[in-house]
């Protein structure tokens, strides 16, 4: 999909299908004589919210169809534009159109301008378009549409067209975390994730390394090696470096990302059903993985490291036991009372080696506990953090990115819970609350930082029979990225 930017009178212009309010779409029917057909269309139709009516013009008309869009009358509030354009993504998708002029910037929101405007409907049409369909034998029906360009007049055409840079990156690292996510266990192993990481070590000012596990060992990450020592597929911490700054000595964003390419929970084994949707287990890699591919696109000027702690959680003779005490990279002792809580395992020996980087700030982003499923549900990512000023940058960009988070307590409390009667701290806790036990136990390797985690548990895949990588929470992560680049 490309996107760009076109001005210009909407009667002007040829196209296959456009975009636009009911208004507009009168106003160029009756420049293009179609004006009875318009009015006999619509005749039924209803100006609202999440309504929308396509109108065939014909094929020698400039412009052949008119994507009529409901709910854009005066000023709208964000929530019914979000309907609005989620709607008429998903009818452009169906639209049989190889282009589109999409002229819903121009429509008024509420205390919302044309930069926020333009990138919403862009992140409408990325979530929209997106398929994979890298497996299916049978033949597939491409995507018809190949370009959309989005309507901007002379005041608007510079915040548009800077959001449509920003929305052309985020597409290509959320369509790589979805398809990252989507890959099957058998593909998608820690060996892999490493194969496509070096992929965006071809881009200026990018290094990828990874460590293996004779090198873990050496750094005494005995926590990560507990994880992965049931496995065939060794384990590997997968480290991107972007360098798009000059300002010599700035203090580089490091971003943590979960991977866990497939968890069977080890000896502490989870039930058959659903178990296959533990290849999602890695969509916190995935995200940060994206996040940083729509850095690179966009050539934000930050510096930014980006740590993959990518393994395989199985059962086998040489599989980490309920009740082994391993020792991690940080010196600390865990009593791992449960082997199924690996995540917060191999997270910790990853947060302890961002230390070395003196990092401005540390973001760790996983599918960590199912418990934030029950807390929050697939609306809302749960947001962990030590430092206020960064809980609320993410919460921010979360809202203005319309991939949201909700925050979650980290008091001193909940820690109590994690106390182990042999070790430093046991894996898991008693008494609930285990999304918030399993951020007590990672804050605990994160003394003297500045830090954030994100539990995506719930909004990075859906349940049930339709689902599939979401990509979340890129968007959240690209839009502070771009925040703190300033």
């Amino acid at each position: 999909m490309k996107y760009s930017t076109t001005t210009g009178t909407l009667t002007e212009l040829k196209t296959d299908c456009l975009v636009a309010a009911k208004d507009q779409c009168e106003r160029v029917a009756a420049e293009l004589g179609s004006e009875a057909l318009f009015s006999a269309a619509v005749l039924d139709f209803e100006d609202k919210p999440g309504v929308t009516l396509q109108i065939n013009l014909g094929t020698k008309s400039a412009v052949r169809k008119l994507l009529v869009v409901g709910g854009l009358k005066g000023t709208v509030t964000t929530s019914d534009y979000d309907k609005s354009i989620k709607a008429a993504a998903g009818a452009l998708k169906t639209a049989k159109a190889r282009s589109a002029v999409w002229a819903l910037v121009s429509a008024r929101v509420k205390d919302q301008d044309n930069y926020w405007k333009a990138s919403r409907g862009i992140t409408a049409l990325n979530d929209t378009l997106y398929s994979f369909d890298a497996y299916r034998t049978a033949e597939t029906k491409p995507l018809s549409l190949k370009s959309v360009a989005l309507h901007a007049d002379s005041r608007s055409r510079s915040p548009v067209a800077r959001a449509v840079r920003h929305g052309q990156a985020a597409k290509a690292g959320l369509d790589w975390a979805r398809d990252l996510g989507n890959q099957p266990p058998n593909v998608c192993n820690p060996s892999y994730l490493l194969r496509e990481a070096r992929k965006l070590g071809r881009a200026p000012n990018v290094t990828v390394s990874a460590l293996d596990e004779k090198k873990m060992e050496e750094l005494g990450m005995g926590a990560f090696l507990a994880v992965t020592r049931g496995s065939e597929t060794p384990g590997k911490m997968i480290i991107i470096r972007y360098r798009g700054t000059r300002r010599a000595g700035e203090a580089p964003i490091v971003l943590v990302g979960k991977g866990i390419t497939f968890d069977t929970g080890g000896i502490s084994i989870k039930p058959a059903a659903n178990m296959h949707e533990m290849k999602w287990d890695m969509c916190g890699a995935a995200t940060v993985m994206g996040a940083t591919k729509a850095a690179i696109e966009a050539r934000l000027p930050i510096d930014l490291i980006t740590i993959v702690a990518a393994a395989e959680n199985m059962p086998s003779g040489r599989a980490t036991r309920p009740g082994d005490i391993v020792k991690t990279s940080s010196g600390k002792t865990v009593e791992i009372l449960n082997t199924d809580a690996e995540g917060r395992l191999v997270l910790c020996d990853a947060l302890t080696y961002a230390a070395r980087y003196k990092p401005r700030t540390v973001i760790d982003v996983a599918t960590l506990t199912g418990a934030v499923i029950v807390a929050l549900g697939a609306h809302a990512s749960a947001v962990y953090a030590n430092d206020d000023d960064l809980a609320q940058a993410l919460l921010d960009a979360g809202e203005y990115s319309g991939d949201r988070g909700w925050r979650m307590p980290l008091w001193d409390d909940y820690q109590a819970a994690l106390k182990s009667q042999f070790a430093d701290v046991a894996n898991i806790g008693t008494g609930g609350a285990g999304s918030v036990l399993a951020a007590c136990f990672l804050s605990r390797f994160v003394e003297g930082l500045s830090w954030a985690h994100l539990d995506i548990a719930g909004t990075a895949f859906p349940r049930g029979p339709q689902n599939g990588a979401t990509g979340r929470p890129v968007n959240m992560l690209f839009r502070y990225l771009i925040n703190q680049s300033g």
